[in-house]
């Protein structure tokens, strides 16, 4: 007989396209959608599906773009100011953060209104973005955060949060998931001490996380996405923390418990029943009998999220360009954070990846971008992404170059925010008027 609360996880269980981009970086209509992904037994790869995401040697500009984080879209006149910044230093993309921490920063009915927002309804972040950014001929995605749902901080206040409204959502590290299936996660003590570790392992957490493989939690975030598609005149959705934040998770019990399941259709049947009479004394019997499967299953439940919401965000707007920031090293994403994004240009369930290309070494960043390059198939289907933050504006313009050279279709600058604040340097020379200077000609 397996412990009560094994049985009781049980409830948690339910549940070639072309496209050419204009000089505003919006992707123009073309094609329908790719099909489905097939089940994993028998999946077979697409045809690798070629975008024309133009560089400066092609038709159109290169996308030059920045990310924008949700403390800007707090009031109209940082909106306002963000948007005639990109304008004035030749940024034709921008990709605002929308979904912060399963909060929103636009008029959702879905989720609670971003705490840090300064003005009340009917002030809406995305929507003056919108306005002001199309009247400049500048492009707008929406940057939604997947997973990660709240920092190593005091509880949101709003009790709409997932923290409090969902906490049986959450993902759980291995280290807790033996102690915290004795507790009920309606109980404080189990999103006290989701945040406590994080807190503890700051330098490889950044938070706490939901569950991959909850069928409520993919039903949510699909929720956001086709919410924005149809409502805002986007020219495209922005994936972020569409992965694991490491290996060591998730080991809550409704994941170990899909697992199980899921397991026995993968398995020998004498195989599975051992695992399964060893499984009513071990919680992770499954996961460490079977640890190349235990990482199939997590890849799989991001990838079919990133296909399911691509189909159907396709289906209203086919124009839409859907991007992810993506884990350069793509070994590292794929065994480690579960994120198998070079399969997902294969298949064509994205349009471009974005490797966070994050480092203030010339060399690795090279390296970094070549190899988004020739895991894309594509050069037009790769930006990259350049961590502004952690160089000197000199440093940032040498990546540029390297960027260039390397053919990528465009380059994303982290972040926006930290240019004009941490990052802003010489009033009379600020950090995006010299990029601007320096490489975009302005």
């Amino acid at each position: 007989m397996k412990p009560a609360v094994v049985l009781m996880a049980c409830a948690l269980l339910a549940g070639c396209r072309v496209v050419a981009v204009p000089a505003g970086g919006a992707v123009a209509p073309a094609g329908p959608p790719p099909t489905a992904l097939a089940p994993s037994a028998d999946r077979t790869p697409a045809t690798p599906i070629l975008a024309t995401v133009p560089n400066p040697v092609r038709k159109f500009p290169e996308v030059r773009a920045l990310w924008v984080v949700r403390f800007t879209m707090t009031s109209e006149e940082a909106v306002r100011d963000m948007v005639a910044d990109a304008a004035r230093n030749g940024f034709n993309t921008l990709i605002v953060q929308v979904r912060g921490r399963a909060d929103a920063f636009y008029a959702s009915a879905i989720e609670p209104r971003g705490e840090p927002v300064r003005e009340p309804a009917p002030f809406d972040p995305l929507d003056l973005v919108i306005r002001e950014a199309h009247a400049r001929g500048i492009a707008v995605h929406a940057w939604v955060n997947t997973h990660l749902v709240w920092g190593p901080a005091a509880l949101p206040e709003s009790p709409e949060h997932i923290l409090h409204s969902h906490p049986d959502w959450l993902s759980v590290p291995r280290e807790l998931g033996r102690e915290l299936i004795a507790i009920d996660p309606f109980d404080p003590r189990f999103v006290d001490q989701l945040i406590q570790y994080a807190r503890q392992n700051s330098s490889t957490v950044e938070g706490v996380y939901t569950s991959p493989s909850h069928p409520a939690v993919q039903d949510r975030v699909h929720a956001v996405w086709l919410d924005l598609a149809a409502r805002y005149d986007l020219d495209g959705i922005h994936f972020d923390y569409i992965r694991f934040p490491s290996a060591g998770y998730d080991y809550s019990i409704g994941a170990l418990e899909r697992f199980r399941l899921w397991a026995r259709a993968a398995l020998p049947a004498a195989r599975w029943e051992q695992l399964d009479q060893a499984y009513e004394a071990d919680l992770y019997a499954f996961v460490d009998g079977e640890p190349a499967l235990w990482g199939e299953f997590r890849r799989e439940h991001v990838t079919r999220l990133v296909e399911r919401i691509h189909r159907d965000v396709k289906t209203i707007k086919p124009r839409l360009t859907i991007s992810a920031a993506v884990i350069a090293d793509a070994e590292l994403a794929l065994n480690d954070r579960f994120q198998d994004w070079p399969s997902w240009l294969e298949r064509g369930i994205i349009d471009i990846a974005v490797p966070m290309a994050y480092t203030t070494d010339s060399d690795r960043f090279r390296a970094l971008v070549r190899s988004a390059r020739f895991s894309a198939g594509h050069p037009d289907r790769v930006w990259a992404g350049i961590g502004a933050y952690m160089n000197t504006a000199e440093r940032t313009l040498g990546m540029i170059d390297i960027a260039r050279t390397e053919d990528a279709g465009g380059l994303v600058l982290f972040s926006y925010d930290w240019a004009v604040g941490e990052g802003r340097g010489d009033p009379d020379r600020p950090f995006l008027s010299r990029i601007a200077e320096g490489r975009f000609g302005r």
